[in-house]
């Protein structure tokens, strides 16, 4: 059904949650027991960090900051991953794009851009351990497990493995 929707032209979020709603009242699992399976400080953390992200954008992104970025070049492939990489690290790969955003939008091939930001935010979400939600979501996991994942064990694989993906993603789309 969900997926009824999407080909029917909904916007994801609002098809999501009606068939979300639909699953909690006709499903025969208490809705209790699915909501014991939440993680909430997850949740809190993501909250928090759109939040911060909304609030860094009003700040910090002002038209003084738009015309200070010109000389970065982001109309460049390659500019643009080391950038959207740097930011994915710092901030996370999904605040990364919302921040870029406004940068994005009036490059003068903004679909090059897109696609670009989409590759390098994601394939730089392998670089450490922060560089996604995902990874810290894998490392807690695997704690609870017993298993400890520490810093250095993820960049021994991640930074090597992030460097090669994001070289041959760049290369890809400055073709």
């Amino acid at each position: 059904m969900l997926m009824a929707l999407f080909f029917a032209g909904q916007p994801p979020a609002k098809a999501a949650i009606v068939i979300g709603g639909l699953l909690l009242l006709t499903r025969r699992v208490r809705s209790e027991r699915v909501y014991a399976q939440i993680d909430w400080s997850l949740l809190l953390m993501f909250a928090g960090l759109f939040i911060i992200v909304a609030g860094a954008q009003r700040v910090l992104l002002t038209p003084d900051t738009m015309v200070a970025a010109r000389p970065l070049h982001l109309d460049r492939v390659p500019v643009l991953s080391a950038v959207t990489a740097v930011l994915s690290n710092l901030v996370s790969n999904v605040p990364a794009v919302l921040v870029l955003k406004p940068f994005i939008d009036p490059l003068a091939d903004p679909k090059t851009a897109w696609l670009t930001v989409a590759m390098a935010s994601t394939l730089a979400g392998n670089l450490t351990v922060i560089g996604s939600i995902a990874n810290l979501i894998v490392v807690q996991r695997a704690a609870a497990g017993g298993v400890t994942i520490g810093l250095w064990d993820y960049c021994r694989v991640g930074v090597p493995l992030t460097l090669l993906t994001l070289a041959i993603g760049t290369v890809w789309l400055s073709r």
